[in-house]
């Protein structure tokens, strides 16, 4: 039995660090072109190096997104691009168009390359032939479900890779056109506006003017939503069928979602492998995922074709908790700098959450600036010092349950 790899997303450095911190095995980062997420902090090549230095470190694998599907007048500067990153030590690129994959091999011919989900990747037939072009790992399409993954894992060799956690796209395999058409900004070169978490009504052709709701709520019209996917509950099933990797989506969520959502999915792997026969889904770890930002969740394709319970249609994010500050370091004498990213308020009682769902409760009683003066409240990008409980780590992140 062979432990699927917990792939996790890298915005920037600082969610690159968390994510490592929490348990992950490997990420995923993008550059300002070429990736699919255009509008991420994203790396240039100077952090990209300093982050695969960081990630190897560690036992850490890093991948680059180059998944994109460039236009005719962007293959010089895709040359160019894969010429500036080439000696860096990613451990693979991810990719989805031919010409990019072509192009790699061109400039970079050591590299090891991954199959990006936007190359729909649906059947093991599929599979196959890029096998057969020499991809080492295939990241499956969303639309596919268990049996299907089990039948490509009986007839290819290569590493299969599934998204096991995360948003899911309007679109089939998420190669959506409404951005690009809306909007001018194209999804399939990582430049998506999010159209179909819109609002939208019903026009008449012969009423202009005379909008007529669908579904509608106090909330909007929200007809193009999906729930999230989150398939924690499924652990087994996914090791049993042979996955080699699974990948959470999220290069755009912020460091709260990552932290959660990688330690869960780290700890319902690791339960799992050590030991299988006793294995059991515990209930705190979806109480866990549904305190982060999340639209509700689903399952997906991966037990058949999703029901009308699968559908959102209210696009506001569920959000029971707020996100407070990073433990940036603990001092000599066991204080405690925090980098606050919410207001803080002494008397708050918080949670503390550490890597191995580790979770302390307590109440903060008092902080102080980093010069010791003490304060009545904190504020975003503020460096504050206190007490916190005994087991608190650098980049251990602080929370509270919010009141609304």
């Amino acid at each position: 039995m062979q432990i699927p790899e917990l792939l996790a997303p890298a915005g920037n450095l600082e969610k690159l660090k968390v994510a490592v911190h929490y348990g992950a095995d490997a990420v995923y980062l993008g550059g300002a072109r070429f990736g699919l997420r255009s509008q991420a902090d994203n790396f240039t090549p100077a952090t990209m190096a300093e982050a695969v230095a960081y990630a190897h470190d560690r036992g850490v694998k890093v991948y680059l997104t180059v998944n994109s599907y460039p236009d005719t007048d962007d293959l010089e500067e895709l040359d160019r691009y894969l010429e500036e990153v080439a000696p860096i030590p990613f451990d693979a690129f991810i990719a989805a168009d031919p010409g990019v994959i072509a192009t790699i091999r061109r400039i970079v011919p050591e590299r090891t390359i991954h199959l990006s989900t936007q190359a729909n990747t649906t059947t093991w037939r599929s599979a196959l032939f890029w096998q057969q072009q020499g991809i080492s790992r295939i990241n499956l399409a969303r639309e596919m479900s268990l049996e299907a993954i089990r039948e490509t894992r009986r007839h290819v060799s290569a590493e299969l890779e599934v998204f096991a956690h995360g948003a899911l796209c309007v679109a089939y395999s998420g190669r959506c056109l409404l951005s690009a058409v809306m909007t001018g900004r194209h999804a399939n070169r990582g430049e998506c506006t999010h159209p179909c978490r819109w609002s939208y009504a019903l026009v008449e052709e012969s009423r202009p003017g005379e909008y007529y709701p669908v579904t509608e709520d106090e909330n909007g019209t929200f007809i193009f939503n999906s729930r999230d996917l989150c398939l924690i509950r499924h652990i087994p099933e996914l090791v049993e069928a042979g996955v080699d990797s699974l990948k959470i989506e999220g290069r755009m969520k912020g460091i709260h979602y990552v932290a959660s959502v990688v330690r869960v999915y780290r700890e319902a792997l690791d339960r799992y492998a050590a030991d299988p026969a006793g294995y059991a889904f515990r209930s705190e770890w979806l109480e866990e995922l549904s305190k982060v930002s999340h639209r509700g969740y689903t399952t997906g394709f991966l037990l058949g074709r999703p029901e009308a319970a699968d559908l959102e249609y209210d696009s506001r994010y569920l959000r029971s908790h707020d996100f407070l500050a990073v433990v940036d370091e603990i001092l000599p004498d066991g204080t405690a700098v925090l980098a606050v990213r919410n207001r803080i308020r002494p008397g708050w009682t918080m949670e503390l959450m550490g890597p191995g769902m580790r979770s302390d409760t307590f109440t903060l009683d008092t902080f102080t600036d980093e010069n010791g003066a003490p304060l009545t409240e904190a504020h975003p990008n503020q460096r504050i010092r206190t007490i916190l409980p005994e087991a608190a780590a650098p980049w251990d992140l602080l929370r509270r349950e919010r009141d609304d």
